[in-house]
């Protein structure tokens, strides 16, 4: 491809909208234009690395044994509410009415979709196991779009659906898939990290996240310093934390803190740490209130509260609830005569002498101490881990950073075929559900996650198999005979042995070509400059490399191979 044939829209400076780096150099270096919020054009550039990426994924699960299908865009809402999802979702759903009032929405992903279709055609044992994948554009009314295409409206994913016999042929299917996906992170260059995850809003058990790690990332990374233990934020777990039997219990006292609804103003003013503070806090669930406990210093984790309460769905309170159960605005409730159920973390249980709310305005209760003072119904992990916790399998120290996500997988057990009435006949007539896993790539975050890993001062460097090309040709001076005519006929000939090259035939300063050169990342760059009138020699040079080597343009398909070769 010449450049002056093609559409490569650069530009000299970040637009002040984009946060991180690769956002800024996916729009400098002309791969892709903001249409809207979390809506992107992708421009010719940006279209050839996608197509890279699509290219692997799709080999890699081709090898695997999937079938690839291609489902709607569109979803009645009808098959959303029987898997009970719609709530799940939320405003995350874009819905709306066909001009027959019929409700429909834009797929947020294809589960339902998928048991629908299958839940059809397959009605034997005999034609199970079966894994279906699909490349599809994806939809999500993102309440705030974000870090360019890592939090979008509108997302290219990879999803691919397994059915099987029973739990053994689950196991099977997704241990497939786990390699299938190892093996597509690596030819894509990346340093992934395969973690434990929270299953969210697709259900089922047990789940992986495929992650990349790096400072701007949103997911958060817990990972042991010792062993192979790693999770998300939204799964890790900690070691239970060891009581302490050197405390003598102290008498209940009642101090006044006017105004301070906070841990760290109560703590400020008590001269109490906040590891000896507790957190009452009230949550809903179908008209229903309880509350939980948590230390000062911990958070809680919703996901899992909501897995120990079985729900799909908790939200806190509002102050209108808080104040009926607890005769105290938000800040200072406490678990002290509170007549609701009480859900405590690990951590609080082993308390001793802590600091609670009064269940009165402007008041705080010290040395309240469980079973003397008050009672709690369930003790259960229900916090997010911090920093120096505990690793669960070896006991050594948890570390927390930040990362991408590029996949998940997902066992889902029988799920979807139960609520959707996706069943077979096994080989003694039994009917019984299909049971199924699910498994997401992020199409487009590959391509954001390479850029935030490789990527310098003056713009992106692409490993070479998701290069938009593989070759840049400049020619310092377009308009020099001997310059131009030398620079077309290695273009030539390098198309000609199927390697993929880009020639900047532009009329452009040699400065402003090499600034655009290195914006966009090609692996290797061939300046054709006054040496090949002096000496004969071409200049080539490796993106990710500072040193220039010379190549006579005779031998130059024989040294592009080879640093090709080298690169892969």
């Amino acid at each position: 491809m010449k450049w002056s044939q093609t559409f490569i829209p650069t530009l000299k400076e970040d637009p002040s909208d984009a946060e991180i780096d690769s956002h800024k150099l996916m729009i400098r270096s002309g791969m892709i234009r903001q249409l809207s919020a979390g809506v992107y054009s992708y421009l010719p550039l940006g279209t050839r690395i996608l197509n890279k990426v699509i290219n692997i994924i799709r080999e890699e699960m081709d090898k695997s044994g999937a079938i690839e299908v291609f489902l709607p865009a569109i979803q009645p809402l009808t098959l959303i509410e029987l898997s009970g999802r719609i709530n799940v979702f939320g405003d995350d759903l874009l819905r709306t009415k066909d001009r027959h009032k019929k409700e429909i929405a834009l797929s947020p992903t294809h589960e339902e979709v998928i048991t629908d279709l299958v839940k059809k055609d397959i009605s034997s044992y005999k034609h199970l196991p079966l894994i279906l994948y699909q490349i599809q554009t994806k939809f999500r009314d993102e309440a705030r779009p974000r870090f360019g295409v890592l939090r979008s409206k509108e997302f290219l994913m990879k999803d691919a659906y397994s059915f099987d016999l029973d739990s053994d042929g689950l196991n099977n299917s997704y241990q497939k898939m786990y390699d299938t996906y190892c093996r597509i992170f690596e030819r894509c260059k990346l340093d992934y990290l395969a973690v434990e995850a929270d299953s969210g809003v697709m259900g089922g058990d047990v789940s992986h996240e495929f992650m990349i790690p790096n400072t701007n990332g949103e997911d958060v990374i817990v990972k042991c310093k010792n062993c192979d233990y790693s999770a998300n934020h939204e799964k890790a777990q900690s070691a239970p934390i060891e009581s302490k039997d050197d405390f003598t219990l102290e008498e209940l006292k009642e101090v006044s803190t006017p105004k301070m609804t906070t841990i760290k103003e109560v703590s400020a003013f008590l001269g109490v740490e906040s590891n000896r503070m507790v957190k009452t806090l009230v949550y809903t669930y179908d008209s229903k209130s309880f509350a939980v406990l948590v230390r000062g210093d911990h958070d809680v984790n919703e996901s899992k509260l909501a897995r120990v309460i079985s729900q799909d769905k908790i939200t806190l309170a509002d102050e209108e609830t808080v104040v009926k159960l607890t005769n105290s605005p938000v800040g200072f409730a406490g678990p002290i005569g509170l007549k609701t159920r009480i859900i405590a973390d690990q951590a609080v249980s082993i308390l001793k002498n802590c600091v609670v709310g009064g269940n009165k305005v402007g008041t705080h209760i010290m040395n309240a101490n469980l079973e003397r003072d008050f009672k709690i119904d369930k003790v259960a992990d229900i916090r997010y881990v911090i920093e120096g916790d505990r690793c669960p399998k070896c006991n050594d120290t948890l570390a927390i950073s930040n990362g991408i996500e590029l996949g998940h997988v997902f066992k889902l057990g029988t799920k979807y075929s139960d609520s959707l009435g996706a069943k077979f006949l096994d080989n003694t007539g039994k009917e019984r559900p299909i049971v199924m896993g699910s498994y997401g790539i992020g199409v487009n975050r590959i391509m954001a996650a390479t850029i935030e890993k490789s990527h310098d001062s003056n713009g992106i460097i692409w490993p070479l198999p998701l290069a938009p090309y593989e070759v840049l040709i400049v020619p310092i001076n377009f308009k020099d005979d001997i310059i131009k005519d030398t620079a077309t006929k290695i273009y030539d000939e390098l198309c000609q042995a199927g390697i993929d090259v880009l020639l900047d035939d532009r009329d452009q300063r040699p400065g402003f070509k090499f600034k655009d050169a290195d914006l966009i990342g090609i692996p290797i760059r061939i300046t054709v400059g006054k040496l090949i009138k002096e000496t004969g020699d071409l200049e080539i040079k490796l993106r990710s490399k500072d040193e220039i080597h010379f190549s006579r343009p005779e031998n130059i398909i024989t040294e592009i191979r080879y640093l090709i070769d080298s690169l892969i």
